[in-house]
C-alpha cells in the first residue's frame, strides 16, 4: 500500500522549532510535486508551502521566512522546518503529493495525503 506518513509534531512554546517529515512507503519510485498543509480547530484546511520535483519553492505569507521546505529524493521524503513558532501556528499538518509506484504491469501516478502530525504552540 502507498501512503505518505508524517512525524515530528508535539508540544513546543512560542518561539520554538519544530521539524516535520513526510515520508512515503509502498513500492514508491519516485515523488513528485510535494506540499504542507495544516487545519487550525474550527477552521479550513489551508496551503503551507510547496516543493516541486525540481526543487523550486514557495510558501504561504503567513509562514515565509519562519518555515523551510526541503525534500530528499533518494529517501522519498519532505520535510518542513519550522521556526519561531507562533500560538496561531498551532494546526494539524499534513502532507500530500504525487507518488509514481510500481502497479501489477507498469508505473502508476497517484496523490496521496498523510493521516497529519499535530503542532501545538503554547503562549
Amino acid at each position: 500500500q502507498v501512503q505518505l506518513v508524517e512525524s515530528g509534531g508535539g508540544l513546543v512554546q512560542t518561539g520554538g522549532c519544530l521539524r516535520l517529515s513526510c515520508i512515503g512507503s509502498g513500492s514508491i519510485l519516485s515523488i513528485g510535486d510535494m506540499g504542507w498543509y495544516r487545519q487550525a480547530p474550527g477552521k479550513r484546511r489551508e496551503w503551507v508551502a510547496t516543493i516541486t520535483s525540481d526543487g523550486s519553492t514557495n510558501y504561504a505569507d503567513s509562514v515565509k521566512g519562519r518555515f523551510c521546505i526541503s525534500r530528499d529524493n533518494a529517501k522519498n521524503a519532505v520535510f518542513l522546518q519550522m521556526n519561531v513558532l507562533k500560538p496561531e501556528d498551532t494546526a494539524e499538518y499534513y502532507c500530500n503529493g504525487e507518488l509514481t509506484y510500481m502497479g501489477p504491469t507498469y508505473p502508476m501516478t497517484l496523490e496521496r495525503w498523510g493521516q497529519g502530525t499535530l503542532v501545538t504552540v503554547s503562549s
